[in-house]
């Protein structure tokens, strides 16, 4: 029997409070694998988002205390993953260029071959090869939600920075994907 299918999560939230070091490491087991999917986006490779979901947990297991029962908790540490993912790339890597809304472009059309069986391995691989300031806006837009406005506060940016990096990261994910799939079926790209 797996420790962490043993307590309910809100019985693993209030001994976590109270600083039980195995309800700590029941929760990590319990989110951990989720978790690192949510960091992995931000990464550019999977051992850097490892570094990124442990100081989230560190960050978690600071905070725990502020959680007050309101929402879901996978919710609120997701949030706080992705904030803290953001910031341990803030510390690591130069932060993002900025990107003038000329360098959007026109983006191009999209291939119908190029969507049909795209794996979300492939897709993480591709997320992760876009230039970090493009990867972070479009992991907070396209997957957590975010709008523009709250994009920019977080990232520092103006709105129409975010938009910019946003329709450039959809440009070029859009063209690797037509290039891979266009390399499964023997079609040039």
């Amino acid at each position: 029997m797996f420790l962490e299918n043993k307590y309910p999560i809100d019985e693993l939230v209030k001994r976590c409070k109270a600083g039980e070091r195995k309800a700590q490491e029941m929760l990590y087991k319990q989110f951990a694998s989720k978790m690192l999917g949510v960091c992995c986006r931000y990464a550019t490779d999977r051992m850097e988002g490892e570094d990124m979901m442990q100081n989230g947990f560190i960050r978690v297991f600071q905070k725990i205390g502020d959680f007050r029962g309101e929402g879901s908790f996978e919710g609120w540490m997701r949030r706080i993953m992705v904030h803290s993912s953001i910031e341990y790339y803030r510390k690591h890597h130069k932060m993002m260029q900025l990107v003038e809304l000329d360098e959007a472009g026109a983006e191009s059309s999209t291939n119908p071959l190029a969507t049909a069986k795209l794996e979300a391995n492939d897709l993480l691989l591709l997320i992760q090869q876009l230039s970090p300031g493009y990867r972070i806006v479009f992991n907070l837009y396209a997957i957590e939600g975010y709008s523009h406005r709250e994009i920019a506060t977080i990232v520092g940016i103006t709105e129409g920075a975010s938009k910019s990096k946003l329709s450039r990261a959809r440009g070029i994910l859009r063209e690797q994907i037509i290039k891979m799939e266009g390399k499964k079926y023997g079609y040039a790209g």
